[in-house]
């Protein structure tokens, strides 16, 4: 396929698999818990979707299948015109984020929720972002000889603590 098309075709979640399959060849199940690990905070990647960008990938030629593993597990190389369809991609500024936040659209029609389901919902997630803080705080004490892996730890650990601030601070919470 020529390089504008795979260009143009190479989403966020296809490059992310091109920026992993830099550091080697990995099956979609090595993809898949790598993005848990690395990207899972702030990019969600589905099995599903690690398999049909793999595919989509192949297809345009920007990583090649190699021979099946042990398990059945199908390992893929980043190709050249992979290694550039990703320089490409990554050298485009991004566009700012679109903040998503399921508890934050709940709070925001309060008078509508129970207490008790607030209650429920605000402990729920406080519980959720004390764990992730706990994990990124894990994985930044690993992670001090990659300053990228570290720098982006830093803004995970940030995030946790001004979430766990802000419920803190709830005026029903208090």
């Amino acid at each position: 396929m020529c390089d504008d098309v795979a260009m143009a075709e190479t989403n966020a979640t296809a490059a992310s698999l091109l920026g992993f399959l830099h550091k080697g060849p990995m099956s979609g199940w090595d993809l898949v818990a790598t993005a848990e690990l690395c990207i899972g905070g702030f990019w969600s990647v589905t099995r599903s979707q690690v398999y049909r960008e793999l595919s989509n990938l192949a297809a345009a030629g920007l990583v090649e299948e190699l021979e099946t593993e042990a398990r059945d597990r199908k390992p893929y190389r980043i190709t050249e015109a992979g290694r550039a369809a990703f320089a490409r991609w990554i050298s485009v500024l991004p566009e700012p984020e679109v903040i998503r936040h399921p508890l934050l659209l709940m709070i925001s029609f309060g008078e509508h929720v129970p207490a008790s389901l607030l209650g429920e919902a605000v402990a729920a997630h406080r519980k959720a972002h004390e764990e992730n803080l706990r994990r990124y705080r894990e994985q930044k004490d690993a992670a001090l000889d990659d300053p990228f892996a570290a720098a982006t730890l830093d803004f995970g650990i940030a995030y946790e603590e001004m979430v766990l601030s802000w419920l803190d601070e709830l005026p029903w919470q208090r």
